[in-house]
């Protein structure tokens, strides 16, 4: 039986649906002070809750509020370490891992969660192709010791254990139980649209439709006696068609909890008066995580060549970037792979080396490297040509439509371009068709965050996708990383000593390395600073969100954020 929920504001009609005939039962009002309503998490009708297929809806989503399916530990912005969650902890010795799981955690049906589910979840990824396989690539074996012990043994020729330290925040954990018995292969797993998934988080599926999801707290969640209860019994995710419906609600107090890109958000505090936060009072409001990026096909002439696509990085108005498309919650990017701002890794960051080996913007510059070392001319549209020939343009930029920030980023970098005589313009696909040519490797320029926010091992995880080539396929096929093929052995062999040591110093020294291959090769372009998730709450009916001066949990939707659910109270 399925069970779709139909909203009329508050109100809600759950009609079940049964064979052919339909009917619909007396509408149920959801208590305002029980019910928190949040955004910026599903866009588009939920069609699977399938924690393993490509795209499940939201909670059940990789990277979103772990809420039905909880992972070992969770990340902690505020941090940069791992807490518990299903773990309790984690320790190496040498290549073993042993991971202690909390007493008590059992599944929404009551059954005990023990080793031994996590052993199965984990090999699926061994034994098919998911978004988390490549944890087979630095693990040999996985045993479960007793009930509460998971025994990982490392690949001793890959002894990246810091790579597997992040799959501990990033796998989530299933029931052996259930999955075992539609777990016949790999289309069968990764159809099964899981539409009444049980869990071993504190909220279960309630209902959902095209327009909203909505959960329920499981009151007999067994987390209760270490973490407390969350508060809010209903959690409600509305779906809007873009960010200006979703605003707009935010803005009436309609969505209590936002992670929308909101611009000028700060007005709706300063000017009109709305109790309205961020986790900032002040730029850049929220806390830079990752570095959304413009991602260069490098096997298409003429972008193949690193001096065109420093042309490319001078020309791009970054400061534009921050004002208009970031609404002043990034300042300009620069140059490296490492965010200087805000995070753990800013101790890894060297200005030195931007200063030297880098870029910024500089239209002048851009076209000194045109001009005298290209020794490229202009056509008659303005456009510079090659002395071969080959015109600069046009190369399509792409992210997916809807997504105002991006689009408004691309729209920077083709006006600055232009502005130099490159060719760059700019289309907005749906995110599917995004998705497809991203992984694909079929784009002249596109828009996309490599690792950040997340996972205790950036920089090295946003390096290690950026420019790690081992184990990428050739483009038209699916890649999880490197969606470019960009290819460097110097690059590799840094990102695997990076992996394996935990001195600070060195560690310092190999992102430095890191970082000047980058400035010279040119993979990418870092465009600008975005926190993870954009934290914005409405306290009209909730009260006690974390912020700078209450730092008491991670400002995200994820990891160590779910802690929000438990801290906030309805308001009197």
């Amino acid at each position: 039986m399925r069970r779709f929920l139909v909203s009329l504001v508050s109100v809600l009609v759950i009609t079940v649906l049964l064979g052919s005939v339909s009917f619909a039962q007396a509408p149920v009002q959801l208590p305002r002070k029980e019910t928190l309503y949040i955004a910026g998490m599903q866009w588009g009708p939920p069609t699977t809750f399938n924690p393993m297929a490509p795209s499940p809806a939201w909670p059940t989503n990789r990277g979103q509020h772990y809420l039905i399916y909880e992972t070992l530990f969770v990340y902690n912005l505020l941090t940069g370490k791992l807490d518990p969650l299903i773990g309790e902890s984690f320790n190496w010795s040498v290549y073993t891992l042993t991971v202690k799981l909390r007493k008590g955690a059992k599944w929404q049906d009551g059954t005990p969660l023990t080793a031994k589910d996590v052993v199965y979840s984990l090999q699926l990824g061994k034994k098919y192709s998911l978004y988390f396989s490549s944890f087979w690539d630095f693990v040999t074996d996985v045993k479960a010791k007793d009930d509460l012990t998971v025994v990982i043994t490392l690949n001793k020729d890959k002894p990246l254990k810091k790579r597997v330290e992040v799959f501990l925040g990033q796998i989530f954990i299933v029931p052996q139980h259930i999955w075992s018995k539609i777990d016949t292969g790999q289309k069968a797993l990764l159809e099964y649209t899981n539409l009444e998934p049980v869990g071993s988080g504190p909220y279960k599926l309630l209902s959902y439709s095209p327009e909203q999801i909505v959960l329920q707290r499981d009151d007999n969640y067994w987390g209760i006696p270490y973490y407390g209860k969350p508060a809010p019994k209903y959690i409600v995710h509305p779906i809007f068609k873009s960010n200006d419906a979703g605003n707009l609600a935010f803005e009436r107090g309609d969505v209590d909890f936002s992670q929308q890109f909101c611009p000028e958000i700060w007005k709706m505090w300063e000017v009109k008066k709305l109790p309205v936060g961020t986790w900032y009072k002040k730029e850049p409001y929220h806390i830079p995580a990752s570095i959304p990026s413009l991602y260069i096909n490098l096997h298409k002439k003429p972008l193949n060549n690193p001096l065109v696509r420093r042309a490319l990085a001078y020309a791009i108005n970054y400061p534009k970037i921050a004002e208009t498309a970031m609404s002043r919650y990034s300042p300009p990017a620069k140059s490296s792979l490492i965010i200087p701002v805000g995070v753990p890794e800013k101790k890894y960051f060297s200005q030195e080396d931007v200063d030297k080996y880098g870029w910024k913007y500089d239209p002048a510059k851009a076209i000194e490297i045109l001009e005298k070392q290209l020794k490229a001319k202009k056509g008659p549209d303005g456009i510079y040509v090659l002395p071969d020939g080959t015109r600069l343009g046009p190369f399509t930029a792409i992210c997916p439509y809807g997504w105002t920030d991006w689009m408004t980023s691309l729209e920077v970098v083709a006006e600055s371009a232009r502005a130099v005589g490159i060719d760059v313009r700019t289309e907005y696909p749906d995110a599917p068709v995004w998705t497809d040519r991203r992984n694909t490797g079929n784009f002249d320029l596109l828009m996309n965050t490599p690792a950040g926010g997340y996972t205790p091992a950036h920089p090295w995880l946003r390096f290690f996708e950026v420019m790690e080539s081992k184990g990428v396929p050739p483009i038209g096929q699916v890649a999880y990383w490197n969606f470019n093929r960009y290819s460097n052995k110097k690059a590799s062999s840094l990102l695997d000593a990076a992996a394996k040591i935990t001195d600070e110093k060195k560690l310092y020294t190999i992102y430095r390395e890191l970082d000047r291959i980058f400035m010279k090769d040119i993979p990418i372009i870092p465009l600008e600073y975005r926190p993870w998730h954009f934290y914005e709450y409405n306290e009209t009916y909730w009260t006690g969100f974390p912020n700078e001066d209450n730092p008491t949990a991670s400002p995200l939707h994820t990891a160590q954020g779910i802690r929000i659910f438990y801290l906030i109270k309805p308001k009197d």
